[in-house]
């Protein structure tokens, strides 16, 4: 696609959700786009209009010209080829290379994503609140420790995931931790994803995601409609 020629994008967000990864990636590409609020604590994910948008009643979902994508692995690899000047993910020749960083992407939305889930909303496994504390999230915590051992290890060769290079991977990574460590998750085993977290913190497109984010939850807040992390 010409620079020139942009389609029109609109993200659909919440905060603290994993729609948090398509932001940042969109800020680094650094094209114009809108983000509309979700209010997933008053079921809106739920609603006939947003089901139209898609049906899984999920965020996030990017509608492109107006018409919808969704799942983060699609989105962020039709935002990679849209826009490959902005090094997304980085740039091969190789179709084994490239199927290697769709399993990356893959392993982040359906091996970690799965796991966060049961770490810091465990009572979507089991309704009873003692229950989901005292054995969802406790069994997540002990699945995701070997996972991130694997990762600090990568991160050990380079401060990205792809060693030197940033990609949108580390967008991925940064949602996770955030998202685990802001429910209690002890990340001092793990000092290379500190740093990651850190340096990630640093990039402005980073910030201006979560300046984006945290305008959302003022929203939220003001409408008695934000559920912390807890």
């Amino acid at each position: 696609m010409i620079w020139g020629e942009m389609p029109e994008l609109k993200l659909f967000v919440a905060p603290n959700t994993c729609a948090r990864v398509p932001t940042i990636a969109l800020e680094e590409i650094g094209v114009p786009f809108d983000t509309e609020l979700v209010r997933t604590a008053a079921g809106q994910q739920k609603t006939p209009e947003y089901l139209k948008v898609n049906p899984k009643g999920k965020v996030p979902a990017l509608l492109i010209d107006g018409e919808p994508l969704t799942e983060n692995v699609a989105i962020l690899s039709w935002l990679n080829a849209t826009f490959p000047d902005a090094n997304l993910l980085p740039k091969t020749d190789d179709p084994l290379e490239a199927l290697r960083q769709t399993a990356d992407l893959a392993f982040f939305s359906a091996t970690v994503h799965p796991l966060v889930t049961r770490i810091a909303m465990p009572l979507k496994f089991i309704e009873d609140k003692a229950l989901s504390f005292e054995i969802v999230r406790p069994e997540g915590v002990k699945a995701m420790q070997p996972v991130m051992r694997m990762i600090d290890d990568r991160l050990a060769d380079g401060p990205w995931w792809y060693g030197d290079t940033w990609s949108v991977l580390d967008g991925y990574l940064y949602w996770v931790w955030s998202r685990i460590t802001g429910v209690g998750f002890d990340g001092d085993a793990f000092p290379n994803i500190q740093r990651h977290h850190a340096m990630m913190n640093e990039r402005p497109a980073v910030q201006r995601a979560m300046a984006r984010e945290a305008v959302n939850v003022d929203i939220l807040k003001a409408e008695g409609h934000y559920v912390p992390p807890r």
